[in-house]
């Protein structure tokens, strides 16, 4: 599990959430077992204006042993404020499979957009530190409609030749549905690693969770998510939030798989999460979650 809310949720707030709170969220996200975390990004305030405690967040982040930060770093210049930083020791890079999606959101071609991201990834190597890499519109964009499964696969490749540690394929307006997901995964890791692939899927169409379970069946095991279900994207219309970290565990739990995270404890964080913070209903089943949980204690059935 990659959690992404404290980035990835959080920036598509109305409002920017005080850094103390993100820093409490991101410590009862690593108090209930999830051990890699996106915490920010480092891209200009001018864009995401609820990100613009980047540099705060990051070196005040909470210490838990064996939990992984990582942030966005968008360009060079994000690089240098996330290496000054410290906390996060992951960074995460992002490109479109769309070229329109790719100009709304980085304002640059996608061929464009990989040079600008070579140095950050040569930088990275230098400097020892793992980079991922998000390639998102995998399933479809909101301005070209579908996307050809081989752009995917030819920048997938690139990302990971240039010297991305791991590939996470975004299908950031929630159109995908199972037998795209694992049409896609194979066609991926007919070029790379399966270990090396995550998916980072949205709820836009209620499909997630199926995607989820398409993915893990065709061998993907890195799952990225955002607790309550948090999240979209400013630059894809209509897009929704994550799929919910809680529904995702849940799903597993089911099915007898593993995933080190304690479902009680991430519903209460995502219980504070809506309650404290927010004050307003997430995106995500939380409620259900929480009442299946509270009913279990007391023995009943749901």
């Amino acid at each position: 599990m990659v959690e992404v809310g404290p980035r990835d949720g959080l920036q598509n707030e109305p409002e920017a959430v005080a850094t103390p709170a993100k820093r409490e969220l991101i410590a009862r996200l690593a108090a209930a077992g999830l051990r890699r975390i996106e915490v920010t990004s480092f891209v200009s305030p001018k864009w995401i204006p609820q990100l613009a405690d980047a540099d705060a967040l990051a070196a005040s982040l909470p210490a838990h042993p064996g939990v992984t930060y990582s942030a966005l770093v968008p360009n060079e210049r994000g690089y240098a404020r996330f290496r000054a930083a410290g906390g996060a020791t992951v960074a995460a890079t992002f490109i479109s499979a769309s070229e329109t999606h790719n100009r709304k959101n980085v304002n640059c071609s996608v061929a464009e957009q990989l040079e600008r991201m070579r140095p950050v990834l040569e930088r990275a190597a230098v400097d020892g530190v793992p980079v991922r890499a998000y390639v998102s519109t995998v399933c479809g964009c909101p301005y070209e409609g579908a996307v050809a499964v081989g752009a995917v696969v030819k920048l997938a490749r690139a990302l990971l030749d240039g010297g991305a540690s791991e590939i996470s394929l975004g299908d950031t307006i929630g159109v995908g549905h199972p037998a795209q997901v694992r049409d896609l995964v194979h066609a991926v890791a007919a070029e790379m690693p399966l270990e090396r692939i995550a998916l980072h899927l949205h709820d836009t169409y209620g499909r997630a969770l199926a995607n989820v379970q398409a993915g893990f069946e065709a061998g993907i095991r890195s799952f990225d998510a955002a607790v309550g279900g948090l999240g979209g994207c400013p630059y894809a219309p209509g897009a929704s939030g994550n799929v919910a970290t809680e529904d995702v565990v849940a799903l597993f739990e089911r099915e007898g798989v593993e995933t080190g995270v304690d479902l009680a404890a991430l519903v209460d964080a995502a219980a504070w999460l809506e309650h404290e913070v927010l004050k307003r209903p997430l995106p995500g089943r939380v409620y259900r979650a929480e009442s299946g949980r509270r009913a279990r204690e007391r023995g009943e059935s749901t």
